[in-house]
């Protein structure tokens, strides 16, 4: 089974700035990690690879400084990586941002699996993974908690909103993973002194199937952030001492009406 996940750098921190004209997050400087909800995606992966045989095969959409999560995957267990790294793809909606997954993906190769995280911490649309599918033609499901094999498709359980439903569907699929489905395993040390020298590839708009910029980045977003801005920080501190705090605490939460 040959499996493709679809993983992103994300801000470890709240606190990042905008670019006023585009409304795109300034990334550059920014501490970052993967995203989380893409390392259930990614266990879930190795797992398969695990029982099933074959690859796991890894990819990210962002500038060069993303092969920080290619390299923690490759420490867990991934066997390939790539960057889709190019200034034309930059300032891209989810649509566009989900093309541009589905030409990457096609210009690899051909995958049995393409496996995604539920959605991200810095979108949280929840829409690429299931608009990747769309665009490459193939069946998929979302919010997914249990998953296995079953002949040449997987069987796999949707936590929707009010029912829970299982389906079945034929390879090649997409399957975006609910959080908690796996506990995702650690970067092993071992592994990354073995991959330490291990390539990371890197590839751009010219690699792709469809050469038109303008299907691509700011050209091709359907939408146009009119304003975007930080969250503002009004957290209100106070710092209590002495006798009988239950009670002033039970008091002060009555006042405020969270009782």
């Amino acid at each position: 089974m040959n499996i493709f996940v679809c993983i992103k750098q994300v801000p470890s921190t709240n606190k990042v700035q905008v670019d006023e004209k585009t409304g795109v997050l300034k990334r550059t400087g920014v501490s970052s990690k993967m995203n989380p909800y893409d390392l259930f995606a990614l266990e879930t992966a190795l797992r398969l690879k695990e029982m099933y045989n074959g690859t796991v095969t890894v990819g990210t959409m962002g500038p060069p400084q993303a092969q920080a999560v290619i390299r923690e995957a490759y420490m867990m267990g991934a066997d390939e990586g790539y960057v889709f790294s190019d200034r034309r793809l930059g300032g891209a909606d989810v649509l566009a941002t989900s093309y541009t997954l589905s030409q990457a993906i096609r210009a690899i190769g051909d995958f049995d699996l393409i496996l995604t995280g539920k959605q991200t911490t810095d979108g949280d649309t929840a829409q690429v993974g299931p608009a990747i599918a769309e665009h490459m033609g193939i069946p998929h499901a979302a919010w997914v908690s249990h998953l296995e094999k079953a002949g040449e498709g997987m069987n796999v359980t949707q936590q929707l909103q009010d029912v829970i439903e299982t389906v079945w569907m034929p390879f090649p699929c997409l399957i975006t993973m609910e959080q908690d489905v796996f506990t995702p395993r650690l970067p092993s040390l071992k592994r990354k002194r073995e991959t330490e020298n291990k390539p990371v590839n890197i590839i751009g708009l010219d690699a792709f199937l469809d050469t038109n910029p303008d299907n691509y980045g700011l050209s091709g977003s359907a939408t146009q952030v009119e304003r975007i801005f930080p969250p503002e920080n009004d957290v209100e501190k106070e710092t209590w001492t002495g006798e009988n705090l239950a009670e002033k605490l039970f008091e002060h939460l009555s006042d405020k009406k969270l009782l």
